[in-house]
């Protein structure tokens, strides 16, 4: 029998869902943009060599690295996007490292360079960044284009424990994002966190009081979930390696998501429920399924667990 889920309903407000009801049905699709961008915590100005756990590699399209100029990257990326997916409009998606690490006139040639392209297709504009490469003159000039695009800037929260931030080499507090958000504070800007679940030292406690302080803030808008994984060329890797920790498995992690979606605030929308990475990148957890193979597993439980989004969200609170 048909359940709900076949005809495309989930039990959380999804992100596809979001952008289908925003555009009036059309397809919409995200381009990843190499902006060329290096990050403090990479280049000395807060520390060398990145985040414990990233390799930028393992989540950057390997067409988008090849490429040396953002006009080729969106051309080929709408190409892409049009053959292979029908899409209709498209939000370019500066992604790589720290796409707000660079002096606002660079900035804004860079940004007017991709959204020049085919200006009537594009609906919006996704910016990667962390919380501490964020100033008002930089939130001025997205709200420039919020006046005709919407304009969404996805943050790294990662991890609400300063300890966890010292353990992981963030270079970055949680006050650090606080401040972020209050300078964010009655923007037009969406603003996207970006969370990582499943650092072995955390327990699960810890991990649920995530939820509460996204909740509390009203102006973000859109949340991306992700359970660590270990990429090669990380620093995370090489300790990973020599001696291996807890990681999810699947099923745990789905566990665990079934535990914090009824907890999330219902107005916000789920851009991602997970991470992924390059094959010949990803160390562990391997749980041998494709990306949208993972998507089903995933929502197919949420379905027959009848969890819904926001449902303890009062009581959580």
């Amino acid at each position: 029998m048909a359940t709900p889920l076949d005809f495309g309903f989930k039990n959380y407000n999804g992100y596809g869902s979001h952008l289908r009801e925003k555009f009036n049905h059309q397809r919409v699709f995200k381009v990843i943009v190499d902006g060329g961008f290096t990050c403090p915590n990479r280049d000395g100005s807060k520390g060398y060599g990145g985040c414990s756990y990233c390799n930028v590699d393992s989540f950057t399209p390997e067409l988008s690295r090849k490429l040396p100029d953002i006009r080729s990257q969106v051309e080929q990326g709408i190409e892409r996007a049009i053959k292979n997916y029908r899409a209709e409009k498209f939000i370019i998606y500066f992604q790589p490292n720290t796409n707000t690490y660079a002096p606002v006139d660079r900035l804004q040639k860079l940004y007017d360079e991709a959204l020049a392209v085919c200006p009537e297709q594009i609906v919006g504009l996704s910016i990667g960044t962390r919380p501490d490469c964020i100033n008002r003159e930089k939130i001025d000039l997205l709200e420039h284009y919020a006046q005709k695009i919407d304009v969404d800037l996805e943050m790294g929260m990662e991890s609400i424990y300063n300890d966890t931030l010292l353990r992981i080499n963030r270079g970055c507090s949680h006050e650090e994002f606080l401040s972020a958000l209050q300078l964010l504070h009655k923007s037009r800007l969406q603003v996207c966190v970006h969370t990582i679940f499943g650092f072995p030292w955390e327990t699960e406690e810890m991990m649920l009081e995530y939820i509460h302080e996204i909740n509390r803030h009203a102006h973000i808008q859109f949340v991306k979930f992700h359970h660590l994984h270990i990429v090669e060329g990380s620093i995370m890797g090489v300790h990973y390696k020599k001696s291996p920790f807890k990681l999810f498995s699947l099923s745990e992690y789905t566990d665990f998501l079934c535990k914090i979606i009824p907890m999330l605030r219902p107005d916000i929308v789920i851009q991602r429920l997970f991470g992924i990475s390059d094959w010949n990148l990803l160390i562990a957890p391997n749980w041998g399924l494709k990306k949208s193979e993972i998507q089903t597993y995933i929502d197919k439980a949420i379905e027959k667990r009848g969890i819904i989004q926001g449902s303890h969200y009062l009581t959580s609170n």
